[in-house]
C-alpha cells in the first residue's frame, strides 16, 4: 500500500501540477484550499439535499471545482498540458452556468430582499458554500495580481458560481425564509 505521506512539502512548500513547487503560504494555495473547502463543504449541502436535481446540480458543481483547482495549481510553464474540462476551464463551462441560473430564476422569481441564512439546513450550508466561493474569487484575484497565471475563465467560473450558489440557496430556503429586514 502506498503511503499517503511524502514528506516533500515538510519545508512548507506543495507540488503543481505538471511539476513545480510553491509556497503553502502563497496567494495561489489561498485560492486553491478555499476551492478544497467549498467542495467539502457543498459536500454538507449535497448530503442534506431533499431535491434531487438541485443535488445533481451541487455534485456537477464540486466535480467543477476540481477542475478550477487544477487550471490554478497548473505549472504556467506547462499549461499546453492541460484538458478542456479535466483540467482547464473552458468558457463553455461559465455559459452553462450562465444557463442553469436563468432557467432556475425564471422557475422560481427571487424575492427582491434579502434572506438570512438558516431556513432549512440546505439553505445555510448552500449560503456557506456561496461564501467560501467568494473568497476563493477574492483570493484567485490577488494570486493574479501577485504575478500568478490566472485564466480569464477561471475569474468567470468563480463569480457565475456564486451566483448560482445564492440562487440555489434561494430555491432551498422555501417560502417562510426570513428577509433581512422587518417591512
Amino acid at each position: 500500500m502506498a503511503r499517503i505521506y511524502t514528506r516533500t512539502g515538510d519545508a512548507g512548500s506543495t507540488g503543481m501540477l505538471h511539476g513545480g513547487r510553491v509556497s503553502k503560504g502563497d496567494e495561489l494555495m489561498d485560492a486553491v484550499g478555499d476551492i478544497d473547502e467549498a467542495v467539502s463543504a457543498l459536500g454538507i449541502a449535497r448530503a442534506g439535499c431533499a431535491e434531487p436535481e438541485h443535488a445533481a446540480i451541487l455534485f456537477r458543481v464540486q466535480r467543477d471545482l476540481f477542475v478550477v483547482a487544477a487550471d490554478l495549481a497548473a505549472n504556467p510553464e506547462r499549461r499546453d498540458r492541460l484538458v478542456p474540462r479535466i483540467s482547464q476551464v473552458v468558457p463553455e463551462m461559465v455559459t452553462e452556468l450562465e444557463e442553469l441560473i436563468d432557467r432556475l430564476v425564471a422557475a422560481r422569481p427571487l424575492r427582491p430582499v434579502f434572506l438570512i441564512p438558516g431556513s432549512t439546513p440546505t439553505e445555510a450550508a448552500i449560503d456557506l458554500s456561496r461564501t467560501v466561493v467568494r473568497r476563493a474569487e477574492r483570493h484567485t484575484v490577488r494570486a493574479g495580481a501577485a504575478g500568478h497565471l490566472v485564466s480569464d475563465d477561471v475569474f468567470h467560473y468563480l463569480n457565475r458560481l456564486s451566483d448560482l450558489l445564492y440562487v440555489l440557496a434561494r430555491h432551498s430556503a422555501g417560502p417562510e425564509a426570513e428577509p433581512a429586514s422587518h417591512d
